[in-house]
């Protein structure tokens, strides 16, 4: 028998969510329903699709097969959807990205509300993770990234460059010997992320200016940015960061000065959905203006 498209729906709920009570709250019905509408879809295709372990519903090699041909079900559904409504001036329904917590929490929420202002109809949602997000699985429908896959059919787009620099408080730098060079480092205690947890590559700020040791070390870029506006110490931050801190200085910065970029990162398949172009196009805009203006700083 074929499976029908709502015990599809459900399934890609669980195999995303990894849990029955919590695909139930986004489905908006209870677990219980959810977990015989799985056991029916299991029923259905003869196949255990899911089994439960510590971390909670995870997927057999029969769901993952699964999920591939649901992804693309859920892909053509929405695809029609578009078709048929056709272009509307403003957007509307649910689009959630993901991104790292440095962009998330200091360009997304300006950016995203100037979106939902113009689009009042539009549940836009930041999901903010210290790794990379899972777009195969559908963990958010786009995603800002600091490196571009190359695994993978995805649709990438390069956003922006951005700068980061060494900051400290002006109370610290008074308290401790100067910081000259980057040898003087040594003597200073250094925050940043944890090294066994740096999900990409680019992130390796510390490393690259040749620093072994970090004495403070979190996988949030807002603790470390807490860290050091206490006084604790030295990091390396976003110069888009800065006019959130007030009290952060810039050091170094003709001898450490790093060049990243954004890209936006988003399912090969959905490059001819018309709602998420939109929107796509408009988060890249933001981003990209919004990088400039607070690099420009307070007075520009």
């Amino acid at each position: 028998m074929t499976p029908n498209w709502d015990d599809m729906r459900i399934f890609l709920a669980v195999a995303r969510e990894e849990s029955l009570s919590s695909a139930g709250r986004i489905l908006k019905i209870d677990p219980a329903t959810v977990g015989r509408r799985i056991a029916r879809l299991e029923a259905t295709l003869d196949s255990t699709l899911f089994t439960k372990s510590q971390q909670g519903y995870v997927l057999t090699p029969a769901g993952q097969r699964l999920l591939e041909h649901g992804l693309h079900a859920e892909e053509a559904m929405r695809a029609a959807a578009g078709a048929v409504t056709g272009p509307t001036k403003t957007l509307s329904g649910q689009i959630r990205i993901g991104a790292p917590d440095g962009s998330a929490n200091y360009l997304l929420p300006q950016v995203c509300a100037k979106i939902s202002d113009a689009n009042p109809d539009l549940d836009i949602q930041i999901l903010a993770l210290p790794r990379v997000i899972n777009l195969s699985r559908r963990e958010a429908d786009m995603a800002v990234t600091v490196s571009a896959p190359t695994a993978g059919q995805l649709l990438v787009k390069k956003i922006s460059d951005y700068k980061l620099h060494m900051v400290a408080t002006e109370e610290y730098l008074k308290r401790h010997d100067p910081i000259r060079s980057i040898a003087d480092l040594k003597g200073h205690r250094l925050i940043g992320y944890i090294p066994d947890m740096i999900f990409d590559r680019e992130l390796d700020y510390l490393n690259d200016i040749g620093v072994d040791r970090v004495a403070l070390a979190s996988n949030s870029v807002s603790v470390q940015l807490r860290q050091v506006c206490l006084g604790t110490g030295v990091c390396v931050a976003h110069d888009f960061t800065l006019p959130f801190h007030p009290g952060l200085r810039k050091i170094l910065t003709d001898q450490v000065c790093l060049t990243r970029s954004f890209y936006l990162v988003r399912h090969q398949g959905d490059q001819r959905n018309e709602r998420l172009n939109r929107f796509a196009d408009a988060l890249t805009r933001g981003i990209r203006d919004e990088v400039l203006r607070l690099e420009a700083g307070p007075d520009a």
